[in-house]
């Protein structure tokens, strides 16, 4: 077993009550989502700046180290502390981390909400990664995790603004993370996937309300998920990527409505829909 990193447990509020005028000037009392910095120091080196709800905040800097490819693996990091007052993340690894200043010298900025970013080039090492085969998703099982989301009680619910995603063991809900960015949401679960020494990675669904980019398919895809589900589309690169690992892409799932743009030899058709009915229309006639 790995040797675990020591967290602190910094969760702030993730809402905040704020006065406001409606249509009619009148006022009233409204949740929205609170917003806040953390910078996150590796070493005593300043790394990053992160815009985050701040819900697991040490769960998210070691996702982002990972999913950054900065570490390889969790017992690389001795301990993650975060603190409110000064907005800060101090990470201690156990013997720093190789090259830092070159392998962070290139940052791409990504679609994500909330300015997300990447060290280095997206595509490195994308042929390295090996999604498991036996990994599958029946259609039945697809519908019971949409109904699961549009149950679920969010800070969407109540205060908007905000990107969820959910990490499933087939039908059963396993983590629920929303933050201002989905990118943030995606590092959150997996710096909370590599603490855990449950069940095997290829029974995992990932699920996200935003929209498939090559970043959020590559972090899925690292993270050793090959069954990705979406309320949002896709984009051509995430589509690209999708098809070059082996991930399955499902999108626009709401209902029992959904379009699988990758790999849909992983998804098990168990529960198809009876075809709609023909309407006959009549053919209307002129008067001789």
């Amino acid at each position: 077993m790995p040797l675990l990193p020591h967290l602190t447990e910094a969760r702030a509020p993730l809402t905040r009550e704020v006065v406001v005028m409606n249509q009619h000037g009148e006022r009233e009392t409204i949740s929205i989502p609170a917003e806040r910095d953390l910078t996150v120091y590796v070493d005593k080196r300043e790394l990053v700046t992160l815009m985050t709800l701040g819900a697991q905040p040490e769960w998210l800097v070691l996702g982002y180290l990972l999913n950054q490819r900065l570490i390889g693996a969790i017992d690389e990091i001795e301990s993650i502390t975060v603190d409110w007052e000064v907005n800060a993340a101090s990470v201690k690894t156990r013997h720093g981390i190789d090259r830092i200043e070159e392998r962070t010298s290139k940052r791409v900025v990504t679609t994500g909400c909330g300015q997300g970013s990447v060290f280095g080039n997206l595509m490195d090492e994308i042929d390295s990664i090996r999604l498991p085969e036996s990994a599958v998703l029946r259609q039945s099982q697809l519908y019971a995790i949409v109904n699961a989301i549009r149950l679920k009680e969010s800070t969407y619910k109540s205060a908007g603004s905000v990107h969820a995603c959910a990490l499933f063991h087939g039908e059963a809900l396993q983590l629920f993370v929303e933050d201002v960015g989905r990118h943030n949401a995606v590092d959150t679960i997996a710096g909370w996937m590599s603490l855990q020494q449950a069940a095997p990675v290829g029974e995992k669904i990932f699920y996200t309300t935003g929209r498939l980019t090559s970043e959020m398919v590559i972090k899925s895809a690292q993270m050793g998920v090959a069954v990705v589900v979406s309320r949002s589309g896709i984009t051509q690169m995430g589509l690209d990527v999708a098809e070059r690992v082996g991930l399955c892409a499902i999108g626009r799932a709401t209902h029992k409505h959904f379009l699988c743009y990758a790999n849909p030899q992983r998804l098990v058709l168990d529960a198809v829909p009876p075809a709609a009915p023909v309407v006959a229309r009549e053919r209307a006639t002129s008067p001789s």
